[in-house]
C-alpha cells in the first residue's frame, strides 16, 4: 500500500467516523430510520487489500463507533460480518478480468453494479446490527422495518457520496 493511499483511507475512516459519531448518531427520524454512514468505508476499500487487511480495518472501525456509541461490540461484529462476505458479493457480481480500477465506485462499475453491491452489504450490515441489538424475535418485523428503512437511507447517502466524489474526480481531470 503507497503512502498516497494510505493518507487517503485513514482520511476516509476519520472523516467517516466523525461524521457518523458527530451527526448521524444524533439524526433519528421518527425512530425507524438511523443511516449508518460508516460502513461506506468498507465499501470502497481496494480490491487488492489483503483480506487480513481488510478485516482488521473493518473491525477497527467497528470498535471505535462501540466505543462512542457504548454498544460493547455491536457494531464490529457486523462490520466484520459485512467484510467477511464482501469477497463472496464481489465475486458474484463481477465476472473474471472485469475490475479495471483500484477501488469499488460507482463511476467504474456502474449504477447498477454499486447499487447491488452496496445494497446487499448495507443490509446484512443493518440486519446484524438491529437484530444483535434487539437480541429476540419478539418484534421481528418491527426490525425489519428499521432495518429496511435505515438501509435506504444509508444507501442512498452512500450513492450521494458517491456523485460527489465523482464529480470532484472529473474536476481534475478536466484541469490537467
Amino acid at each position: 500500500m503507497s503512502a498516497n493511499v494510505f493518507m487517503k483511507t485513514t482520511g476516509r475512516f476519520v472523516g467517516l467516523v466523525l461524521f457518523q459519531v458527530l451527526i448521524l448518531n444524533y439524526l433519528n427520524i421518527g425512530g425507524h430510520i438511523n443511516p449508518m454512514l460508516y460502513i461506506y468505508f468498507i465499501l470502497i476499500l481496494p480490491f487488492a487489500t489483503p483480506r487480513w487487511l481488510l478485516l482488521m480495518s473493518s473491525f477497527l472501525l467497528g470498535v471505535t463507533i462501540d466505543l462512542f456509541n457504548n454498544t460493547l461490540g455491536l457494531n464490529a461484529a457486523a462490520c466484520v460480518m459485512a467484510t467477511f462476505i464482501r469477497s463472496a458479493i464481489i465475486n458474484l457480481l463481477t465476472k473474471e478480468n472485469e475490475i479495471t480500477n483500484e477501488e469499488p465506485s460507482l463511476r467504474f462499475q456502474g449504477f447498477i453494479w454499486f447499487l447491488y453491491y452496496s445494497s446487499l452489504l448495507v443490509l446484512i450490515h443493518h440486519m446484524l446490527v438491529f437484530f444483535l441489538e434487539i437480541f429476540t424475535l419478539k418484534e421481528f418485523f418491527t426490525t425489519i422495518i428499521r432495518v429496511l428503512f435505515s438501509s435506504t437511507a444509508t444507501i442512498a447517502l452512500i450513492l450521494l457520496c458517491e456523485i460527489i466524489f465523482m464529480r470532484k474526480e472529473r474536476k481534475t481531470i478536466f484541469r490537467k
